[in-house]
C-alpha cells in the first residue's frame, strides 16, 4: 500500500492530521493537473492553478464529510472530477448577469466575426458530458480522465481498468459523439 493510500485511509477514518499528510505527496500532480486544464481555458481566466488545487483539495479531504478512496487511482479521478465542476461552476458563474452575463468583450478587428467563446464551449460540452454519462458511464469517465485530468490514454485506461485498445475505441467515439453534441445543429 502506497503512502498516498494509507493516508487517504487515514482521511476516511476521519484523523484530521492525515489530510495535511496527504497535501505534500499529491500536491505537484493536482497542480499539473489544474495547469492542464486551465491551459484550455480562455485568455484572462481568473481562476488560477493554485486556486483550483486547494480549492478542489478542500472538497475531496473535507473532514466532515468523509469520503472513501479505493485508491492512489480513484483519488486523482475524483481530483479530475472536482476540478471539473469548480470550472463549470466558475464560467457559470461568470455567465450569470450579476457577473456580465451575456455582455462579451470584443475586439474592435473582430467586430465582423461571430463571437464564440470557450465558456459557452465549455458549459456545452458539460451538458453533452452528462448526457454521455447517462448513456455510457465507462466512456464518460475515460473523456473526465483524459480531458479534465490530462491523463495519457494508457494512463486512463489503467486508472479504468481497460486495455489501451479498449480506450483508445471509447476515446474515438467520444471525441465523435460530443463534437457533434457541442458544435452540431443538435445544439441547443
Amino acid at each position: 500500500m502506497t503512502d498516498v493510500t494509507q493516508i487517504l485511509s487515514q482521511v476516511e477514518q476521519g484523523d484530521p492530521s492525515a489530510a495535511e499528510q496527504l497535501l505534500p505527496l499529491v500536491y505537484s500532480e493536482l497542480r499539473k493537473l489544474a495547469a492542464a486544464k486551465l491551459a484550455h481555458e480562455k485568455p484572462g481566466q481568473t481562476l488560477q492553478a493554485t486556486a483550483l488545487v486547494h480549492e478542489a483539495y478542500v472538497k475531496l479531504v473535507n473532514v466532515e464529510h468523509v469520503q472513501q478512496w479505493d485508491s492512489r487511482a480513484h483519488f486523482f479521478a475524483a481530483a479530475a472530477e472536482a476540478m471539473r465542476r469548480i470550472l463549470i461552476e466558475s464560467v457559470r458563474r461568470k455567465n450569470s448577469v450579476k457577473h456580465g452575463g451575456g455582455h462579451h468583450r470584443v475586439e474592435l478587428k473582430d467586430v465582423d466575426l461571430p463571437l464564440i467563446t470557450r465558456s459557452d464551449d465549455l458549459i456545452a460540452l458539460d451538458q453533452a458530458l452528462d448526457e454521455l454519462e447517462i448513456q455510457q458511464p465507462e466512456t464518460a469517465k475515460l473523456v473526465k480522465l483524459r480531458y479534465f485530468a490530462g491523463f495519457s490514454n494508457a494512463e486512463a485506461s489503467e486508472i479504468l481498468g481497460i486495455s489501451p485498445r479498449h480506450a483508445n475505441t471509447l476515446w474515438a467515439f467520444a471525441k465523435a459523439w460530443l463534437h457533434e453534441r457541442v458544435f452540431g445543429d443538435n445544439r441547443s
